[in-house]
């Protein structure tokens, strides 16, 4: 693998006698999104400071592009410093600032752009984070998720290499933070910046993240990828999806591939000799377009309905059900005949077309669908199988069946 952006050899910080970082080993990579995860008051936040030299370790090293911080003379350490922007947990907007003047700020400290082209930046980033409406307001006068914009929007308007996330969710409802992530993905991959982001609230971190540090009990206990962190073997991994489930449970009536696979393998050993089982995949097309016509909190409540609608009517009859990918929902019907199944996904169908798409319309900025059109489909395939079979090949199976179940069009003046 390449040179890490950013390592850490053996960092231990303390505070007078007690030790929040001890023997830490980690490594970032350039261009990839990775989130640090671990329960409340782990060290996180110290963690990432570390990163930006706002702490510096009692013990260790720490490198950037190989070098450690401590062979950077002071030109190379501004240089690199400037390449990096922050956005803390508490989004530090001065209160006697408009957004307007929060966003700038940055960009008025730290360059010699003229006045047209620092407007013309700003105003870009207040348009992407859809903060139109506010950018004449002061932070007192917002929603704390528009705060977390304004945040983000300061944090992106230099265009920085490196982007550090404080707890970017936190103080946020379920459809908020990963309306908030979302908009963290989105920029990642539109400008190719590398993220860090740290967090104990993560019930959308695994779709986002090419990278997982999980730090528990004052070391990095896990480096690695989602997929990898779901078959890790440790107390934290028990302590943190013990916490995760409620979150996911609130967010899209999902579990999390663990407890699925439980679910799924304790249920099939209870069916009769010959008794069928089912398996559905649904996948929601056109999921960015979405957001980039209604905005992100659309976006999310799309999701959320997709899961909470899927729960409602597989759930009912014994079904369970995992978000796989960002846009993609699992259900295995452990009871069921393929006619069965197919009989409950056209009511889903009808009661989401009736009910569903009005909420989803509902979350929508007034100002964000004007004279706009949006439309999706929804794809589904279904597999059913009747002896065990490993459950990425029933998932498999039912995926190479999709087709097309519903396509949904609105207008702003709908």
């Amino acid at each position: 693998m390449d040179t890490p952006l950013i390592e850490f050899r053996d960092v231990t910080k303390r505070f007078g006698s007690r030790t929040v970082l001890e023997r830490v080993n980690l490594q970032i990579y350039a261009g990839q999104v990775t989130t640090i995860i671990g329960l409340s008051g782990a060290g996180k936040s110290v963690l990432l400071k570390h990163i930006i030299g706002l702490i510096k370790p009692d013990e260790g090293t720490i490198l950037l592009r190989g070098k450690p911080l401590t062979e950077m003379n002071k030109n190379e350490m501004s240089a690199t410093l400037a390449q990096m922007s922050y956005m803390f947990q508490d989004n530090a907007l001065f209160d006697s600032m408009t957004v307007y003047e929060n966003i700038a700020l940055p960009l008025r400290e730290t360059t010699n752009l003229g006045e047209t082209e620092i407007d013309r930046r700003v105003m870009a980033r207040i348009e992407q984070t859809e903060l139109g409406d506010a950018a004449q307001k002061y932070p007192s006068e917002l929603s704390g998720g528009m705060q977390k914009r304004a945040a983000l929007a300061r944090a992106l308007v230099t265009d920085p290499q490196v982007v550090l996330f404080d707890e970017p969710t936190t103080g946020q409802d379920p459809v908020r933070k990963n309306t908030i992530l979302s908009m963290i993905a989105e920029y990642q991959r539109k400008f190719g910046f590398t993220a860090v982001l740290v967090s104990h609230e993560i019930p959308n971190v695994y779709f986002i993240s090419n990278r997982i540090l999980a730090l528990y009990d004052r070391t990095v206990v896990f480096q690695g990828t989602p997929e990898e962190l779901e078959n890790f073997d440790h107390p934290f991994h028990y302590e943190i999806i013990h916490s995760l489930e409620g979150f996911r449970k609130e967010l899209t009536g999902t579990h999390s591939r663990r407890q699925f696979e439980i679910v799924y393998h304790s249920q099939l050993r209870r069916r009769g000799l010959g008794e069928t089982y089912c398996a559905a995949v649904f996948t929601l097309e056109k999921l960015d377009d979405i957001i980039a016509t209604l905005g992100h909190d659309a976006g999310q409540k799309v999701i959320r309905c997709m899961g909470g609608f899927i729960d409602k009517h597989f759930g009912a009859i014994g079904g369970f059900s995992i978000r796989l990918h960002i846009n993609e929902f699992v259900v295995m019907l452990p009871y069921c005949t393929l006619a069965e199944a197919e009989g409950i996904i056209k009511e889903f169908m009808k009661d989401f077309q009736e009910h569903g798409i009005r909420d989803i319309w509902a979350g929508a900025s007034k100002q964000r669908i004007a004279g706009q059109c949006v439309e999706f489909a929804v794809l589904v395939g279904l597999a059913q199988e009747r002896r065990v079979t490993e459950m990425d090949a029933v998932i498999q199976s039912a995926k190479s069946q999709q087709k097309e179940i519903g396509r949904f069009r609105c207008t702003g003046e709908e």
